[in-house]
């Protein structure tokens, strides 16, 4: 099932001071395998080769956690995780936090599922859109609450604040040239509750360039948040 150079992947996360135990490599190589195969049936991602999945998907999920400190046993949600990122990446080397995994996708979410079961994780693999989940129990019930995707930050701000309680982070995992996009981003999350407390950019070891916008909850979200529709 292996779909991933084990011995690459030991190296890149040794270049990013991460360095992985056999159990936790094993992790990944069962993650990676899953992801190639149920990727034959399902849409999950466009990237299956080894280098890829090693460098974009699983570096690219757990560098910034050389950056934010996140409390032993926190608890976390990755809000739109698609086929796990960077959820699982985080899971797997930061055992100790409680995982939910929330997706819009059915069927993404039986394969997040499957591969919880496989890696005895005990993630909560929750169906429901972004916006329908944090007017429920689940609002700001999370200490941490994370997402990697292209959506501008101010969408991503407003989908993600309300799951953050008061004092927790929103880690939003974007690409690099952010500048504007924070800018524009800062008024909505205000009314949301937050603040920008860091901004940095960094590379992953191919070069690729990351920013990671860590905003700090600091007031409840209003109640008229997240909006049905999202501008």
């Amino acid at each position: 099932m292996a779909a991933i150079d084990e011995i690459r992947l030991k190296s890149v996360f040794s270049e990013i001071n991460m360095p992985l135990s056999d159990l936790q490599i094993s992790k990944f190589s069962t993650y990676s395998g899953m992801l190639v195969d149920k990727n034959k049936v399902i849409n999950l991602t466009a990237v299956t080769d080894s280098e890829g999945i090693i460098m974009k998907h699983f570096a690219d999920s757990v560098l910034p956690l050389t950056m934010v400190d996140i409390p032993a046993g926190a608890s976390l949600i990755d809000v739109g995780t698609g086929a796990g990122f960077p959820g699982i990446p985080i899971k797997i080397v930061r055992d100790d936090l409680a995982l939910t995994l929330l997706d819009s996708l059915n069927k993404r979410v039986n394969f997040l599922h499957d591969v919880s079961d496989a890696l005895n994780f005990g993630a909560t693999c929750i169906h429901s859109r972004a916006e329908d989940g944090a007017r429920g129990v689940l609002r700001e019930t999370f200490d941490i609450a994370v997402a990697r995707a292209v959506a501008r930050l101010s969408v991503l701000s407003e989908y993600c604040l309300p799951y953050v309680k008061v004092g927790g982070k929103f880690l939003a995992l974007k690409g690099s040239d952010c500048t504007v996009e924070i800018a524009d981003a800062k008024p909505i999350i205000a009314k949301l509750g937050g603040e920008i407390a860091d901004v940095t950019e960094y590379r992953l070891p191919n070069g690729d360039g990351r920013t990671i916008v860590v905003v700090e909850k600091v007031r409840g979200t209003p109640k008229e948040y997240p909006r049905r529709v999202v501008k």
